[in-house]
């Protein structure tokens, strides 16, 4: 009898033991192979909102992966800065508890400061430019890795996010007109130099601000793509958009390294698809405004001026050793890098 009761012990120990075995290599997905378990959920934050470009795309890419992963990966996005600005969507990503988010390339300076070299005015040509320092040469491919091993952030890749161009209520023809101009920037260094190299007068407000003090006369003129300069109405309040093109915006998908790693293999391949899709997307839809808004905007009854960007190119020269002191040992260097990519 004893050894019965034994026997039927020892075979019930073995069978919760192979119980055990089975459930973890059910529920365990793995990072190697294909999903075998739930459906899994990624958080996209981003600072704009349901009408912009970037939502659309955003929207492109969620259901992209939707359909392609036969609803095994799943994405839902929080516009309208729902969970803090870019800054703080960065810091969510590195710690895990966001999943995708958007950034230019020039914001990492906050982290790493040689990258802020890309935002500064008239350093980068065009999009296809920074595309090329990012992912084709020494200087994008070690900021890349920096970005992942000391930080958790995976840029993934980058879509074209407009041209910054200067709009006013006096005309600007040639460097000379920006002298004295009350021009309102961003709180952002080389926005702020931008403005002070180029003889104007740096006005920080708010964003929510431009508006009305466009309207009032507070300030004389104000600098944003086109589509921003559009979506805002500022063409109400302004009569003159100049092409100054000073910086080129760029916008990378940033995945957190934490998500990536965790994402079984054949999603994770989606999701890289996916982006890839999406960043073309969000270019053309850039792209295409861009064209269109010219038109746009002189049906508006709007003068668009186009100076001679290498008078402004000159004067924010200057402005480049005050990087130089800042970044340090290689900042020089990591310039030439940068020039030395365009074609």
């Amino acid at each position: 009898m004893k050894k019965k009761l034994l026997l039927m012990i020892t075979l019930s120990i073995v069978l919760i033991l192979a119980a055990c075995g089975d459930s973890d290599d059910n529920n365990s997905s793995g990072n190697n192979g294909e999903n075998s378990g739930d459906p899994i959920e990624l958080q996209f934050g981003m600072q704009p909102n349901t009408q912009s470009n970037e939502y659309e795309a955003a929207q492109f890419l969620a259901d992209y992966v939707e359909e392609e992963s036969d609803g095994q990966l799943t994405i839902t996005i929080f516009p309208d800065a729902q969970l803090g600005n870019d800054l703080s969507m960065l810091g969510q990503l590195t710690d895990g508890s966001l999943d995708i988010t958007l950034s230019e390339m020039g914001r990492f300076g906050e982290w790493l400061p040689r990258a802020e070299l890309l935002a500064v005015p008239y350093v980068i040509e065009n999009f296809d430019h920074i595309k090329r320092v990012v992912y084709e040469t020494e200087f994008g491919e070690e900021l890349r890795n920096e970005l992942i091993e000391e930080h958790g952030l995976r840029v993934v890749d980058s879509a074209y996010n407009g041209t910054r161009v200067t709009s006013s209520s006096s005309p600007i023809n040639e460097l000379a007109d920006m002298e004295g101009m009350s021009l309102r920037v961003p709180e952002a260094q080389t926005l702020l130099d931008y403005a002070e190299y180029t003889g104007a007068v740096p006005t920080p407000m708010a964003f929510g601000e431009v508006y009305l003090a466009l309207q009032t006369g507070q300030v004389d003129g104000q600098e944003n793509p086109l589509p921003t300069i559009r979506a805002q109405s500022f063409h109400e309040v302004q009569d003159y958009i100049a092409l100054t093109n000073h910086v080129v915006n760029d916008n990378t998908y940033v995945v957190s390294e934490k998500t990536w790693q965790d994402l079984p293999e054949d999603l994770r391949s989606i999701l890289e698809e996916g982006i890839d899709k999406a960043t073309d997307h969000h270019t053309e839809l850039f792209e295409t405004e861009e064209a269109e808004l010219i038109e746009f905007f002189e049906g508006e009854g709007v003068t668009v001026t186009e100076p001679d960007v290498s008078e402004f190119r000159d004067a924010l020269s200057e402005a480049y050793p005050n990087y130089y002191e800042s970044i340090g040992d290689g900042a020089e260097e990591y310039m030439e890098l940068i020039q030395e990519a365009r074609q």
